[in-house]
This record gives structure tokens, sequence and C-alpha cells, in this order.
């Protein structure tokens, strides 16, 4: 079936649902059995029974109202971020924050440094470039004019893997392939401002923000006459040697401006990159370099700069499924738990795994068919039950911290990944889901609160070669449960 008959039908169906619903007509459906519109959804994108799973229980019960196929491991795609949420918000609290220090050593006279100033990391998942302009700032108004010696950037918070971003998918340039680093900066994404010509054929208008010294954006993108469809369909980055960002392709004149974004560089050579820019912007003098390294233990600190709280990362994480947050927190975890075995290469992503892992353990969530490889849902080996993402959802729901877990979440219809989810539907807006999505999988899992005002938990997983036309599915399991689908099956 064609995607334009695909779209057609989806919508019929959507259309006939909301009628259902709105006319307080609910099909039943027995505890094991998928409700009809839900049937009929899977049917016309030619997902089999067999290939999802779905958990529902009302919050407020020890049981779920409907499990199908509950105990089936599935690859979740980024719903798996709900796991790293858990285990951060059930380890750390939500008021954990990260620390990030700058010192120096040798003497300061008359403005000049005569010695190295040390960018010391904590992990922090959040350190933007406009936090970090603002304690490169301090560093200006303690005097600092220039540094005889080096900037030295510590990133040796977190001890990890080599990380290839090229080898999900062979997009290594993609923000969402990077990995976690001990001194993350700007999520190690490099945002690009798009601005088409008013004619076709008419260069492109580029603003790269923040500034990496020695990066140059080699732009060769061209406006063309198309319609805005897939606005970035047509757009592609390569790193050349220079290091030199080529930007290739067109960009419809109708779709406006636009933002896209890269990850040209390795965390640790963005961090150099970025850093040297900015202390240029602010009109710092260095005569040393920008480089890796540790800082000695006598030098004298100076900044300091608090993280947001953990509530606020696992926002951002969750409402925009960002996957270096996401293993950035994984990461975090590893480091509070215990020593590799002796003689193993340091891997605080594996001991981040083991952490969740307990910590969903010890919440009386099942973990027998639970596998973390990073934490972000961007794994083909990820593997979770939907009972035991229903569990830890039931569970969330009675911590202190539910509401800062919950707020998380996108609205299905208003915000976040959710935002363009059940348009038009009676249950709009009354959705916390986390959606995911990945070639032969999609998913949601989260909160909704039913028109009676009864909240439930809902999962549903899809592993299948055409998950891809599953959406609609999943939002006619939304709209049965908000429209009282299961009491009336019960």
């Amino acid at each position: 079936m064609s995607a334009s008959l695909l779209r057609g039908a989806g919508r019929l169906l959507r259309r006939l649902a909301a009628i259902v619903l709105v006319a307080g007509v609910t099909l039943p459906a027995s505890a094991d059995t998928l409700p009809p519109t839900v049937r009929l959804a899977l049917d016309q994108a030619r997902v089999p029974a067999e290939s999802v799973s779905v958990w529902v229980q009302p919050v407020d019960a020890e049981a779920p109202s409907l499990a199908i196929n509950a105990a089936q491991p599935m690859n979740p795609a980024s719903v798996m971020k709900l796991v790293t949420a858990f285990a951060a918000l059930d380890r750390l609290g939500p008021a954990h924050t990260w620390t990030t220090r700058i010192a120096t050593d040798g003497k300061l006279v008359n403005g000049t440094l005569d010695g190295s100033l040390y960018l010391i990391g904590g992990a922090d998942p959040m350190l933007g470039s406009d936090r970090l302009w603002r304690m490169l700032r301090r560093i200006r108004a303690l005097g600092i004019d220039t540094i005889r010696g080096d900037i030295v950037l510590d990133g040796t918070a977190l001890a990890l893997p080599p990380h290839d971003p090229d080898a999900f998918d062979g997009r290594g340039l993609r923000p969402y392939n990077s990995g976690p680093h001990g001194l993350l900066l700007n999520w190690n994404t490099l945002q690009l401002a798009l601005t088409p010509a008013a004619r076709a054929h008419e260069a492109v208008t580029v603003a790269a923000e923040p500034p990496l010294a020695g990066v140059v954006i080699d732009n060769r993108l061209v406006t063309s006459d198309a319609p805005c469809v897939v606005w970035y369909r047509d757009l592609d980055a390569r790193l050349e040697p220079g290091p030199r960002l080529v930007l290739n392709g067109s960009l419809p004149a109708s779709c406006g401006p636009r933002n896209w974004s890269a990850a040209p560089l390795p965390p640790a050579d963005f961090g150099t990159a970025l850093v040297g820019g900015l202390w240029h912007e602010i009109g710092g003098r260095l005569d040393g370099t920008v480089r890796s390294g540790t800082a000695p233990d006598g030098a004298q600190p100076r900044v300091t700069e608090e993280s947001p709280p953990l509530a606020d990362v696992v926002r951002d994480m969750n409402k925009w499924s960002s996957n270096v947050i996401a293993r950035q927190l994984l990461a975090t975890l590893g480091a509070l738990g215990p020593a590799a075995e002796v003689g193993a290469p340091p891997d605080m992503v594996a001991g981040g795994a083991r952490v969740a892992t307990a910590q969903l353990a010890a919440a009386g969530v099942d973990t027998g068919a639970l596998v973390i490889e990073n934490g972000s849902g961007l794994s083909r080996i990820e593997r979770i039950t939907a009972a035991s993402l229903g569990q830890l959802l039931a569970t969330a729901w009675r911590r202190p911290w539910m509401p800062e877990y919950i707020a998380s979440l996108p609205i299905a219809g208003v915000d976040g990944t959710a935002r363009k989810r059940l348009a038009g539907s009676p249950a709009h807006g009354q959705a916390h889901i986390k959606t995911g999505t990945l070639n032969g999988v999609r998913a949601i899992a989260g909160y909704l609160l039913d028109g009676n005002g009864r909240r439930h938990v809902v999962v549903m997983m899809v592993n299948h070669p055409e998950a891809a036309n599953s959406a609609a599915a999943q939002d006619a399991l939304l709209e049965w449960v908000w429209a009282g689908g299961l009491q009336r099956a019960q």
C-alpha cells in the first residue's frame, strides 16, 4: 500500500474512531484481546498482532487491565529513556546537580596569568555555550586578560569506552549520534540557522552558532523552488580535513528560515574549538593552545558553575528525546557504581547499565529481559518488555519525584516529540507519553487521563518492518482508554 493510501486510510480510521468516541460508544475488549479500533489500525498498517505488545493499568490498581504479549522482549527505541530517567531520579533525586570548575596555576600580574587555566568538567549534561560564555566572562572579570600558558580541558570525570558516532547508521555528523563526555559542551552540537533566498538558485544564508575556532564552514547550499514537504531532505553535511564542514544541497524558498544542526567533531575536539572561539570572542588573549589534559591537584579554584537540577535535565531529555543527555545520565550512574573488574578497561556506560538495572530491580520491576546498551534507545540490541515498562511507570507514580517524572514527558498534541499526535481527537492533551521510533520500531509509553478522570499507565510497542505505519494504532489505543474502554470491557 502506498504512503498516500496509508495516510488516507489512517485519516478515515481516525474520523470513524472520533465519531464512536464522541457518541459514547466503546466496543468491548477482553484483558488479553486488542481493542477493535486498534486491530483495525494495525490491519491497515499491515502489522500482525504478534509483533505488538501492550500494557494498560490504572495507576490505582495492582494489576493490568489489558496485557497483550506483555512478556515479550521488544526494542523500545527512545522509550528506553523512561528507564534511564527512572534510575537517575531514583538514585540521585530530582535536585541533583553537576559542578563545573575553572582553576588556574601560576601568578596573575597586571592582567596576565603566568600559567595555565583549567576547565574541569563534572559530567554536566547541560553545559551550553551560554553558560560556558558566562564562566569565561567571570574569569575576565577577575582580571585575567592574557594567559601565558594553555587552556586545558579536563574531561576525566567520566571514564568511557571508545565511541564511534558512525556505528549506528553511518551518519556520524548527526547530533543524535554523539557520545557522552566528562566535559560535554553545548551537547556537542553546532546550530546552523538557514535562511533561503527569495529566488531559486541563489545562496542560502547560514549563521553558525556557537563559534568554533579553527572550523571552517563551507556553505554550498542553494535555494530551490520545490514545495516545502520534508525541508531537510536535500541537505547534506560532510567533514573534510582542515577541519572544514561542507554543507551541500538545497532548501526550498517556501520553507522559510529553518534551524539545522551538526556534530562536526568528537566531544573533546568540539570542546577545544568552542572554548577557543569563546575566549577570542570575549577579547581574551592566549599565548599557548586550547587542549585536553588533566588539572593538577594544586590548581587554584576561580569559578564554579552548578548545572540545572536533574528534574530539569530529565525534562529536556524526554520532551525532545535527547540521546546525548540520556547517554550522559547513564554514564553518571556508572560513576556511582562499583569499580569494574580488575584489569578491565574503564567503562562507566556499562557500569551505568548495571546500576540502572539494579535500581529497577530494587524497585520491584522485572529486569529479566532488560538489555541496556546506552540508555538512549538508539540501539539495535536494547530490550524491555511491556510488563516491565508498565511496572516501572506504575512504580514511578508512587515515588515522591512522580510530578517531575510525569512533567518530563511530552503531552500528546501539545509539545515535544508528541506535539503532532492525537490531532482532532477528544483525547488531545490528555496523555503524557514518551515516543520512540527506529527503522522497524515504533513505541509509546506514559500516562493517560481518561474521560472519567482516572489515570492509566499505557504502553504499546511495535517491532515489525511496517512499524512506521502503526502510529494510528497507538493513537487508537490512547483514544480507547480515554473513552473508558477498559471499564466497559470489564
